[in-house]
């Protein structure tokens, strides 16, 4: 099973949704930053359960213990080691489905593959497994931060609610304004009240993610195999129920033509800039300057308070019920696992565009 991401920055993730915590290592991590661990936990707190009636009512603190690579408000150099201990597991919610295959769910492919499966919650394919990823993800925030790079992700749909696909229309300090975790207010409550709706349904929906990184320097990624958006892609297309990605203008621009859609070059006091950007930021596989900026299409969640059809793990039919405290919408709580990966994905490639020249 592969647990690892990354290439010079390492994060390996361990633990399951009902077992005794979520963990892991970081490797690969730059000496003599400064860590801010009062940021780290206060990023875990915007992934965390139960903190609106529009998320799961799961009720974790989600507290990081650091246990390595820290000294005296530094890393050190050396592996990072945390973890976050499970305190509110409800395993008793997951009994009914002990023998029963969940629709859409990881359940069938997952006994498939390994000919076993820990029922409880998804176990190692538990959405709860992203807070390691957050953690990592605040790390290469606070890393990234004295290169003078962001990274600001944004719900941007949810249903047929969707913003204006150009980010720079929105004040995106508004994002923590509302639950939904969007910077047009109006919009917010229509998304808020949609996710009320369908909760009271005992059903789910999906929506959209946008991400805008901001002082990315010119040359991170590589034009071949290691391109920068590709890297970015398999980033987000790891995150659960992740279904699809774009960067740039995506599928948007595809009735232009290539005078149209070209990023037209300019001399912009002496530097080097496009005069628009529908490449999103990156040209060639390779960054250019500009901002970057993608979306993340994100399905609605699996697991449903409606009675389905499903079959055994014996091929039985049956039907199944679920019980539990789940997300009706996963964009809120998905934005900072946005950010994380994408944070880490840059910082990664950042310190690989250090190894290219002596």
């Amino acid at each position: 099973m592969s647990n690892t991401f990354g290439n010079i920055i390492r994060l390996t993730t361990f633990g399951e949704s009902h077992g005794t915590a979520i963990g892991g290592v970081i490797d690969g991590f730059p000496a003599n930053i400064t860590i801010d661990e009062q940021f780290v936990q206060k990023e875990l707190n915007r992934r965390r359960p139960g903190q609106s009636n529009i998320t799961t009512g799961r009720e974790e603190p989600d507290s990081v213990e650091f246990l390595s690579g820290i000294f005296e408000g530094k890393s050190t150099g050396c592996p990072i080691g945390f973890i976050v201990r499970n305190l509110n597991q409800r395993s008793n919610d997951y009994t009914n489905i002990m023998n029963v295959f969940r629709p859409s769910h990881a359940d069938y492919t997952y006994a498939e593959k390994y000919g076993l499966r820990d029922y409880r919650g998804g176990g190692r394919s538990s959405a709860r497994e992203t807070i390691s990823r957050v953690i990592g993800g605040a790390l290469a925030k606070l890393a990234l931060k004295e290169l003078g790079i962001s990274v600001t992700a944004y719900t941007s749909q949810v249903g047929n609610i969707k913003l204006d696909n150009d980010y720079k229309k929105y004040n995106l300090n508004k994002i923590e304004e509302n639950i939904v975790r969007c910077p047009d207010t109006e919009k917010a409550d229509q998304m808020i009240k949609l996710i009320e709706e369908v909760k009271a349904d005992g059903d789910t929906i999906g929506g959209v993610v946008t991400c805008v990184i901001k002082g990315c320097p010119v040359g991170l990624g590589e034009p071949v195999f290691g391109k920068l958006h590709a890297a970015l892609g398999s980033a987000m297309l790891g995150i659960n129920a992740a279904k699809g990605f774009a960067y740039g203008e995506g599928f948007d621009n595809m009735n232009l033509r290539g005078s149209q859609q070209n990023d037209i070059f300019y001399n912009n006091n002496g530097k080097i800039a496009t005069k628009t950007n529908n490449s999103g930021g990156i040209q060639g596989g390779i960054s250019n300057g500009q901002d970057i900026y993608f979306r993340v299409a994100f399905k609605p969640v699996a697991t449903i308070l409606k009675e389905q059809h499903s079959v055994t793990k014996d091929g039985d039919d049956t039907t199944l019920l679920a019980h539990g405290r789940h997300d009706p919408c996963v964009l809120p709580r998905a934005v900072p696992v946005v950010e994380a990966m994408a944070a880490l994905t840059v910082l990664d490639y950042y310190l690989l565009n250090k190894t290219i020249h002596l």
